[in-house]
């Protein structure tokens, strides 16, 4: 009989995972490696590290830590944790620096100023 680990976890721990795979994500994202290149360097299939990247808890931990070095070699796994990745912090101020474009006429006008 075949069981699913996310059946087995509380939703406390799935979200933890759920959690440990958006930084993983994220992280990536900041290094701008795609997914397919660090699947390939870390010897997962793609599809796993979609899995990975989606928190599915049913994935062994040496994976997780194969793909996290794909991403950003020497990174362990308390720095994943700690976000203390220079990457991350460039990302947050890229995102923090979004342009603001003018308002058209027409918005202008239902703002009635």
């Amino acid at each position: 009989m075949k069981v699913t680990q996310s059946a087995m976890l509380t939703s406390h721990q799935r979200e933890e995972c759920a959690r440990l795979g958006a930084r993983l994500a994220r992280l990536r994202i900041a290094r701008k490696v795609k997914q397919t290149d660090a699947a390939l360097r870390s010897g997962l299939s793609r599809n796993t590290a979609y899995r990975l990247e989606k928190g599915e808890p049913g994935l062994a931990l040496g994976q997780v830590l194969r793909y996290l070095d794909a991403i950003a070699p020497g990174s362990t796994l308390l720095d994943l944790l700690a976000e203390t990745d220079p990457a991350l912090h460039s990302l947050e101020a890229r995102e923090k620096s979004k342009r603001v474009r003018n308002m058209t006429a027409a918005e202008l006008d239902e703002l009635q100023f």
